[in-house]
């Protein structure tokens, strides 16, 4: 199917990524909240786009501000953002970590709709607010509740020290051991390329030995370390999502705006483990919609941004793309070919595990380095944008590849 008009994305806008590698966070020390980083995010946007008086509808993203910050209601933050959304409609969505890509799909679906121009999108997490064994236990409601007194003490990252176990029986250890800590190497570095991203402080050397570090089951899981790992992390990001006449409205031109041209969200069944633990098989069938949609293959994907929650799910996006066969996603990425000066550059601004994971802003995020890097806004982490490979791809996961949403992007003609 392919879209009844034209969706375009502007005016993208990320807080810092807050937490636990930043110089300035200190746990022992207040430090913002939801309100602060809403209304950083949200303003950061409505100044680029003429204010809130453009704004037809507003979305947020928000997974569990219930639990970190008992808070619900959070649609109710838009007029806090900006007087001028007072009385405009606004609605919250959530679906675990892919809260923020259906965020963007919710203004995608009002832009197609006809019912607004303009679409405030706003992603939020802040999950500093208690220690990490905690989170683990909040953030386990992106799995099925039955099964978490069962789980591992540290809940998803067992689920995906499951799938890495697995994959090193099936397709050996040594080898997607490096090509993790590869990924985590690819990570750090193009953090510190971007200030926003939590891991834009890291001046560790070696960082190869970091992830080649032998997993500990005595004080984390069985199969990965802490640096195949994405941090807890505080922030927002929010972008506009717009139709053409949204754009005049706004007074931005095409050269400044991406536009979208395929988009798939797919779900599976959370009470039920993965068929084959080497697969993200929701993965695959939302990335195949968002091509068919788009009427493009893999090979005119110029970058990616994928969900690498951990380093393993990196290793299996690879694959669940196509850029790689099953089994060969770490001959892929240590061939450098998804590095910054690889053929396809995955997560130039870090991903989670460099920029960082504010559980509901990182789909939004996601969309705003896209729209960067296609826009050649990126500073210092800009990559080159081929003409043969024109397109950006984002992946966003909820839960162990339940809720998933893949979109794709060129920018605007």
């Amino acid at each position: 199917m392919k879209l009844r008009k034209k969706i375009y994305l502007v005016a993208g806008y990320n807080t810092v990524s807050m937490g636990t590698g930043r110089k300035e966070f200190n746990p022992k020390k207040e430090r913002a909240g939801l309100e602060e980083y809403l209304k950083e995010a949200g303003q950061g946007v409505l100044k680029q786009i003429g204010g809130a008086a453009n704004v037809d509808e507003c979305v947020i993203g928000n997974f569990i501000a219930s639990r970190f910050n008992n808070q619900g209601n959070m649609a109710g933050f838009f007029p806090f953002i900006d007087e001028g959304l007072t009385y405009k409609p606004c609605i919250r969505v959530e679906g675990a970590c892919g809260t923020g890509a259906l965020a963007l799909v919710s203004g995608f679906r009002s832009i197609l709709a006809e019912t607004a121009d303009v679409v405030l999108a706003i992603g939020v997490e802040v999950q500093n607010t208690v220690k990490a064994i905690y989170g683990a236990d909040i953030l386990a409601a992106a799995g099925w509740s039955k099964e978490r007194k069962d789980g591992h003490a540290y809940f998803f990252p067992g689920k995906f020290s499951d799938r890495a176990g697995v994959y090193y029986e099936k397709f050996g250890k040594e080898k997607t051991r490096k090509a993790m800590a590869r990924w985590f190497v690819n990570a750090i570095e193009n953090a510190r390329l971007c200030p926003t991203a939590q891991e834009f402080h890291n001046t560790t050397k070696d960082l190869e030995a970091l992830g080649l570090l032998d997993p500990n089951p005595r004080s984390f899981v069985d199969h990965l370390n802490v640096f195949d790992c994405s941090k807890v992390s505080d922030g927002a990001s929010a972008i506009a999502i717009v139709s053409e006449e949204g754009l005049k409205r706004c007074g931005i031109s095409k050269k400044e705006a991406i536009e979208v041209v395929g988009f798939g969200q797919a779900e599976n069944d959370i009470t039920k483990p993965p068929k084959d633990h080497t697969v993200l098989d929701t993965t695959v069938a939302a990335v195949k919609n968002a091509f068919q949609m788009a009427g493009i293959t893999n090979k005119e994907i110029g970058t990616v941004e994928c969900h690498d929650c951990f380093t393993i799910a990196g290793i299996l996006a690879v694959e669940a793309i196509g850029f790689a066969e099953h089994g060969k996603g770490p001959d892929f990425v240590l061939a450098g070919n998804t590095s910054r000066t690889g053929i396809v550059p995955f997560n130039t601004t870090g991903g989670l595990i460099g920029w960082g994971h504010p559980t509901g802003a990182t789909g939004v995020h996601q969309s705003v380095t896209i729209l960067e890097q296609l826009t050649g806004k990126a500073g210092n982490a800009q990559i080159t944008i081929k003409p043969e490979r024109p397109y950006g791809l984002t992946v966003n996961m909820g839960g162990d590849d339940k809720t998933l949403v893949s979109v794709i992007y060129k920018r605007a003609e």
